[in-house]
């Protein structure tokens, strides 16, 4: 069941889930869905990757964002920072993820709703509200808005990770490079020392 899941996870990633079919999957993986528990079905096979995404994104991000909730004034700057090198390494080390929500922003699977509701929204809900506690309690700036900061740092590691800048001679260098990495990392960091007046 894994290795099907992490074979259709790529397809989908690659291809958008309207460009992929059960054949290309099966010819992929060697396995056959029907006989893995999806009959025929694509939307039940789909269903189950982003499930399954969502689930390792949690595991991998809730724990550091929930640190932040224990963070002090002197600890918050850090806890932000933190939370920014955890996305950017989860992001990193699975691209396949942010393409699959790079599609569906693209109108992908648009008959398939409600989506990012159940499966995006929970932790994106969680890091603005850790946020604005941290706003609340005078630590970060509360003049920001919480929200848009998060979604500033999904917008800009998506981005990144499947598209990567073009150096000066038009060639594209992505997160593969290690100084193309650790210079985005430093982008990332002072952003989010700006716009939340971090110390």
């Amino acid at each position: 069941m894994e290795s099907l899941l992490q074979g259709a996870t790529r397809l989908f990633a690659a291809l958008g889930y309207d460009a992929t079919t059960l054949k290309q999957i099966a010819e992929a993986t060697g396995l056959d869905p029907a006989k893995e528990g999806f009959g025929g079905s694509k939307r039940d096979l789909y269903l189950a990757v982003i499930e399954r995404a969502s689930r390792i994104e949690t595991e991998a991000l809730e724990g550091v964002v929930n640190d932040m909730m224990s963070a002090d004034q002197m600890t918050a700057a850090g806890a932000v920072h933190e939370i920014v090198d955890r996305y950017i390494d989860f992001c990193v080390a699975n691209p396949e993820f942010p393409a699959l929500w790079i599609h569906r922003w693209l109108y992908d699977a648009a008959d398939l709703t409600g989506l990012e509701r159940q499966y995006s929204q929970p932790l994106i809900t969680m890091t603005t509200s850790v946020l604005e506690q941290a706003a609340e309690a005078g630590y970060i700036d509360d003049t920001a808005d919480m929200e848009y900061c998060v979604w500033t740092l999904i917008w800009c590691v998506h981005g990144f990770v499947q598209g990567g800048v073009l150096d000066e001679s038009g060639d594209r260098l992505g997160p593969e490079n290690p100084e193309v990495l650790a210079r985005f990392r430093r982008h990332l960091h002072r952003l989010a020392a700006r716009t939340l007046n971090l110390s």
